[in-house]
């Protein structure tokens, strides 16, 4: 029976290291028959790992907690790339400029749940109130089966239906190059309060369940993920190869480019320093209720697999 390993948006360099893992054969060559699947929204997508309907996700690092209570029963096994990956794109036309987050008051921001943790901790730590400063809701039809929903984003700000949305690489980029948006945060890159880099990262993610009763399978994937992370740091033209299947063909002729760009993150280590900023980010939010040490927060049997 095929691994069923899911993400929360395709058309995104976000958990593209996964794919490329799949798409390239990285898990084939490890003995595994793997499928991507894609589920919206994050506390779905955990929501299926936990009831063991899914074997592995790729998934923003602090989603887990919305379905696993203080980590019990789940653990990061890698990350997929470093760093807080998401864009805040407004209007063009608004003038708004790089780094300018006090820009989006009384604007309508689209943000998916579970990206939208980071932006509105973003503004809080900004002194702006993200429920009564700014209205952020869902995106329209991104929640459609089969979208992705920073495309979907991209499409309403077009459309006029949003004034900005926050979103992944390739949402950013369609609307960036049609003209339409402007990039104002990339917290990445530096943009925003200093600490907003490390809310969160792209990680790996498996039950403890799995990770104790099929250690062997584990170790595999995760070997899969880190291959496929060498590969594109190598050679970022693959990630067209591996994307002709599943993207459009615009959006499959950007992909190498922005794995290019995004290459210097794809890095499977999980620091403590990682650790203690996402328990400190969580604890923000209120989905983490005690101290989670690190060996809590990550699979520590699978470290040695990070640098081959």
């Amino acid at each position: 029976m095929p691994l069923r390993v899911a993400i929360p948006d395709l058309i995104s360099p976000s958990y593209f290291p996964v794919i490329a893992a799949v798409e390239l054969d990285f898990f084939k060559q490890e003995g595994l028959d793997a499928t991507i699947e894609l589920l919206f929204p994050q506390a779905r997508i955990f929501e299926e790992l936990r009831d063991g309907r899914l074997d592995f996700v790729a998934g923003a690092a602090h989603a887990p907690l919305y379905a696993f209570r203080n980590w019990n029963g789940c653990r990061l096994l890698a990350a997929l790339s470093k760093h807080m990956y998401w864009f805040l794109v407004l209007r063009k036309d608004l003038g708004a400029g790089r780094g300018d987050l006090a820009a989006v008051k009384g604007l309508r921001i689209g943000a998916a749940p579970g990206p939208v943790d980071g932006l509105k901790r973003m503004l809080v730590e900004s002194g702006i109130d993200p429920e009564r400063e700014v209205e952020i809701g869902p995106v329209p039809r991104s929640a459609d089966a089969g979208v992705s929903f920073g495309l979907a984003a991209a499409k309403a700000l077009e459309e006029g239906k949003l004034d900005g949305f926050w979103a992944n690489g390739m949402g950013a980029e369609v609307a960036v190059r049609s003209g339409i948006g402007t990039l104002v945060i990339d917290a990445r890159r530096g943009d925003g309060p200093a600490s907003a880099r490390d809310y969160t990262f792209a990680a790996f993610v498996a039950t403890q369940k799995t990770i104790e009763q099929q250690p062997a399978i584990v170790a595999a994937a995760v070997r899969a993920l880190v291959g496929a992370q060498h590969t594109l740091k190598r050679d970022p033209a693959r990630a067209l190869q591996a994307a002709k299947r599943l993207f459009p063909e615009t959006e499959a002729g950007l992909i190498a480019e922005l794995i290019g760009r995004d290459a210097p993150y794809y890095d499977a280590v999980i620091s403590t320093q990682s650790v203690d900023a996402l328990n400190r980010f969580t604890r923000d939010l209120g989905l983490l209720t005690e101290e989670a040490p690190y060996d809590q927060v990550v699979a520590a049997g699978f470290r040695h697999l990070w640098n081959p």
